[in-house]
């Protein structure tokens, strides 16, 4: 199977969740793209953005990418504290909404991951870049 992972559907993703930031009229937010091993692909930095989101975006896209779901799965999982509390020691894994895996025919091609507002806009984001695969 040819890769699928180009730069262009790459930025197709990215553009797909600067658009609906435009659109919400919120410019304070990075978008990170990585491929499955959590590697970087594409960043994007709107201008308002904090400079402290450029790593955290990344993280959470690494984080989609590597354990194969999205981080608000580990983000309940957490809040449910008790057992869950071992997520905590886990390498590399980032408990707060806004990263996403992004699948292609079943397979885990990489991930986006957006932060910069609040977990929900953080997430509304990424979902659109999710969405901008199709």
């Amino acid at each position: 199977m040819a890769q699928p992972w180009k730069l262009a559907t790459a930025r197709k993703v990215a553009d797909a969740a600067a658009a609906e930031a435009a659109k919400l009229k919120w410019d304070a937010f990075c978008i990170t793209i990585v491929g499955p091993s959590g590697d970087l692909v594409y960043f994007e930095k709107l201008d308002n953005c904090q400079y402290a989101s450029i790593e955290i975006s990344q993280h959470k896209a690494r984080t989609a990418a590597r354990y194969r779901r999205p981080t608000l799965v580990f983000e309940r999982l957490l809040a449910k504290g008790g057992f869950f509390a071992y997520l905590t020691t886990l390498d590399n894994v980032i408990a707060s909404r806004g990263g996403n895996p992004l699948i292609v025919g079943g397979k885990v091609i990489g991930a986006i991951g957006v932060s910069g507002g609040a977990g929900s806009q953080d997430d509304t984001l990424s979902q659109a870049g999710v969405a901008g695969l199709k």
